[in-house]
């Protein structure tokens, strides 16, 4: 059995990181088109999403990271995404029945959240170990890393593919309440424009906003100097 992981959202100033994992026995199962989910449209991507939920040969798992999580000042981006990779394994994989386990190794292959991929693949394992709910696996399972694995990886395009499905309809969600936000990240003008009225509207930052993110502390900081400056 083999799976692949990757996440999405871990820069954007905006709402809460997602990894996904992709288990199956043969990656030829998987639908024609997979590809890293940012070379994909949209519309294509929630296609590939919709087939590979619907096949009950596939085994997916998710993960979320909030915005409360990553804003802890305890942990890091990294930490955060080596226990989101971990999580979505663990909804992949655990229950797997015993033939499932006798039948042969469990190898992984994550898109690497570390500039060192071999750190990363041993981090990942190492919270895998820690989760009970893997014990039954932990003999059998073997975790790699690699930059550029969602170009590289059927398995990890289609694990990017569905953790980026995750984070549109996140954002998609944000939106319908808030306004239109854009994508979430900073480099985003409709993000920025949307960041920067809101602050001056409410004189706080939005409740989905990643309060720790630099440009959410020069936004509120400016807009607290222009107050200031108003007197």
């Amino acid at each position: 059995m083999q799976f692949g992981v990757d996440e999405a959202g871990k820069g954007p100033v905006f709402g809460s990181m997602f990894a996904a994992a992709v288990s199956l026995e043969d990656s030829a199962i998987l639908p024609d088109g997979i590809a890293d989910s940012k070379r994909l449209a949209p519309e294509r991507r929630e296609e590939l999403a919709a087939i590979i939920r619907e096949d009950d040969r596939i085994r997916v798992g998710v993960a979320e990271i909030t915005t409360a999580r990553i804003d802890d000042p305890e942990t890091d981006m990294n930490s955060l995404a080596v226990a989101a990779h971990a999580d979505a394994i663990d909804g992949a994989l655990a229950g797997l029945d015993d033939d499932a386990l006798e039948s042969s190794s469990i190898t992984g292959l994550c898109d690497a959240c570390d500039t060192d991929a071999d750190r990363f693949a041993r981090r990942v394992t190492e919270a895998c170990f820690s989760r009970g709910s893997l014990e039954e696996c932990i003999d059998a399972l073997e975790i790699d890393a690699r930059h550029g694995a969602d170009d590289d990886s059927p398995v990890v395009g289609a694990a990017s593919i569905v953790a980026k499905v995750e984070r549109d309809a996140h954002v998609a969600a944000i939106a319908e309440e808030y306004g239109p936000v854009g994508s979430g990240y900073p480099s985003d003008p409709n993000t920025r424009e949307f960041l920067e009225s809101y602050v001056d509207e409410h004189a706080e930052l939005p409740p989905f906003a990643r309060e720790s993110w630099s440009t959410c502390e020069d936004v509120l900081a400016d807009a607290q100097q222009t107050g200031l400056e108003q007197y």
